[in-house]
């Protein structure tokens, strides 16, 4: 399957035009270009590995647990197969062996498939993935984002982008329920103003 990337312009162009900071902020950060992870078990399960870890630790990690499915790859049932302790020695804690078996059971039983999410509201993705253990609202946005290329979501827990808010408008970072209607003005490209908020930290000379 070809490689899927996020490439918003036209939204970017358009949240120019509304905004002259946000336009500012493209000059300094260009535009997204993110490529998108597959909207599948194992693409599910690999980001609740890679959760509150460095990406080096994550990584070694991860490819230590795909190294126990070299025939079939990660796949629901094949990983509920396996015990606790095989996955303990891969260095994957007990807290996310919990989510990602809760996950597959979720899978295996019917209850959701990740390859129908492209087809489905935000809402309902969310909604169905929260269904999972150790999965809340911050990660299911992520796998909208970042897994389905969707173009309103607002992240107003992530810490990123409350701080990100407070640089680029020059006040003090809101809490999560201020930040979530100051996001109204930008529907329906939420999610690529929450980009920028991602980036604003690395814009030098910015004020």
């Amino acid at each position: 399957m070809a490689q899927r990337y996020w490439r918003p312009r036209k939204a970017v162009r358009e949240l120019c035009a509304r905004d002259e900071r946000v336009a500012r902020l493209v000059e300094v950060v260009g535009h997204p270009s993110v490529a998108l992870r597959p909207s599948t078990f194992e693409s599910i399960a690999g980001a609740i590995a890679y959760q509150q870890l460095a990406g080096a630790a994550a990584s070694a990690i991860w490819g230590r647990v795909e190294a126990l499915f070299p025939e079939e790859g990660i796949e629901p049932a094949a990983f509920l197969r396996k015990r606790d302790t095989t996955y303990r020695k891969a260095g994957l804690s007990g807290a996310k062996t919990k989510s990602i078996r809760d996950l597959a059971r979720h899978i295996v039983d019917g209850v959701f498939d990740p390859e129908h999410f492209h087809d489905m509201a935000d809402d309902d993705v969310v909604e169905s993935l929260v269904q999972v253990w150790g999965i809340g609202p911050w990660s299911a946005q992520m796998h909208l984002m970042f897994s389905l290329g969707r173009m309103d979501v607002w992240p107003v827990l992530d810490l990123g982008v409350r701080n990100g808010w407070a640089k680029f408008t020059g006040r003090r970072a809101p809490t999560h329920k201020q930040l979530e209607p100051l996001g109204e003005p930008y529907r329906p490209y939420r999610s690529v103003l929450a980009w920028y908020m991602w980036r604003i930290h690395d814009a030098e000379g910015w004020a």
